[in-house]
């Protein structure tokens, strides 16, 4: 379909949320921010802890080196040891260790080292050479592999002894592994102390959405209890922000209500306006009989049944478009089946009904024993002597009702074509065959479905699925 020329096709500002819940919506939301934070807070504090420990022990390291450049001394132009500040030094491979190293042609000699070093050397990467080469004085920290693959943590410096012509570098390490390991156990008990708090924050962030959103599943509730039949409007004191919405609903159900009863009354004034016309009609054929008044008579009889049948659907349409009714199936179904047996007590033996406890219809009683009844009558017409009807819960939303007879049935071409309307297999037996014609629109009417078939009785089945009524 083309608008007028030039003109924009309007836009769709349908806004589409898709079939996701709300609570989980807002709880992923909320927690996946917290979670985020929480990690990002761990890292943070992880890499501040190793910095702090680093800096601690560059301190120390530093400290080392200044009191190694401190106490060396030089004799007969040879550098002499340093008296013994630090035991660990002594002994090999302690994780203690000390060098001091003449720097000729931009490579080291060793000179001195601790012995606590043993064979092993602290020989600085050229690129570490170089910085202290370029800043004489300051101290230049690294890490490398000392004794039986240990990491060091080692501090350099680089300057000049008197009575030396070629500057001396003094490197002052110490094993790390302890603050690696300290380092490691605080990151370890970080993640389980914000393992835990995220935890926290998500079962706080769960309780939070569910409390406040608990108004709006209230609402629901009462919605739904109106459906059913349980209440005729939301009655609930509700926030300023969802006071509106229950307000345009009860507005909204008021204006159903309305328009069914304005249905139900153009429905009983059409029937009225029709059946005083036909009554008058049918009065004069059956006074003046004759070809003619047969005629009349017979058509007017066939129109009064067509009549009956469409106002009866109209009505069915208009009650259940409106807030639901609670029929108890039950008592409707012991009624109907005490009613049947005295006026079928020449042939019927029983009819035997079961229904689940509790079970309701969500319509009228009326539609219910309507329903009910003609499949009942019907099966009361053809069954040898046995009536079996079963009431059921499937699901909260419907229920199954069968109606079974010891008849001698109907053939499977057959059954489609008993609930065309007026459709009569047997004309010796007495009805306009208009039965499960009425019962088939019915149901149709309530949203429900209606299926013929053979019954373990020998006779037929009739199968209707119908809305129930939650309790």
């Amino acid at each position: 379909m083309t608008g007028p020329a030039g003109a924009r096709p309007a836009k769709d500002r349908t806004v589409r949320y898709g079939g996701r819940s709300l609570v989980r919506r807002l709880v992923l939301l909320a927690a996946g921010w917290s979670l985020a934070v929480v990690v990002l807070a761990g890292f943070a504090l992880s890499a501040y802890f190793r910095h702090a420990a680093l800096q601690r022990f560059d301190a120390s390291l530093s400290e080392a080196v200044d009191s190694l450049v401190a106490e060396v001394a030089v004799e007969n132009g040879q550098v002499q040891p340093p008296p013994v500040v630090d035991p660990r030094s002594l002994r090999a491979y302690s994780g203690s260790y000390w060098e001091i190293a003449p720097v000729v042609g931009g490579h080291i000699q060793a000179e001195l080292r601790s012995r606590s070093l043993w064979d092993h050397t602290l020989s600085p990467p050229a690129d570490v050479l170089a910085r202290t080469a370029r800043s004489p004085g300051d101290v230049t920290f690294y890490d490398a592999i000392g004794p039986l693959n240990r990491p060091l943590r080692v501090a350099a410096m680089q300057g000049r002894l008197p009575e030396l012509p070629q500057p001396v570098l003094f490197m002052a390490a110490e094993d790390r592994t302890p603050v690696d390991a300290a380092v490691r156990a605080f990151a370890a008990a970080i993640a389980v102390s914000l393992a835990v708090l995220g935890a926290g924050l998500s079962l706080a962030v769960f309780l939070q959405v569910r409390v406040g959103l608990s108004p709006l599943f209230a609402l629901r509730r009462e919605m739904a209890a109106v459906r059913v039949g349980e209440s005729e409007r939301i009655t609930g004191d509700y926030p300023s922000e969802l006071a509106p919405l229950a307000e345009e609903l009860n507005a909204l159900m008021r204006h159903t209500q309305e328009t069914v009863e304005r249905q139900r009354t153009h429905v009983g004034n059409l029937a009225h306006a029709l059946k005083t016309p036909l009554s008058v009609i049918l009065t004069e054929a059956r006074a003046h009989p004759g070809p003619l008044a047969e005629v009349v008579l017979r058509q007017g009889e066939t129109m009064g049944q067509q009549v009956d049948h469409h106002l009866r659907r109209a009505r069915a349409a208009a009650r259940a478009q409106g807030p639901g009714e609670r029929t108890e199936v039950g008592p409707a179904l012991d009624e109907l089946a005490r009613t049947l047996e005295r006026i079928f007590s020449d042939t019927v033996s029983e009819v035997d009904w079961r229904c689940d406890p509790g079970l309701s219809f969500l319509g009228e009683r009326q539609d219910l024993l309507e329903l009910a009844g003609n499949v009942m009558e019907n099966a009361c017409k053809w069954c040898r002597s046995y009536v079996r009807v079963t009431a059921t819960a499937e699901g909260p939303r419907q229920l199954r009702l069968v109606v079974e007879d010891d008849g001698p049935g109907l053939a499977p071409e057959q059954r489609s074509e008993v609930v065309r309307r007026g459709a009569r297999l047997d004309e010796r037996t007495p009805g306009s065959g208009l039965g499960l014609s009425i019962v088939d629109e019915l149901v149709r009417a309530y949203g429900g479905t209606l299926e013929l078939g053979a019954s373990p009785l020998g006779g037929l089945s009739v199968e209707m699925r119908l809305p129930r009524a939650e309790r």
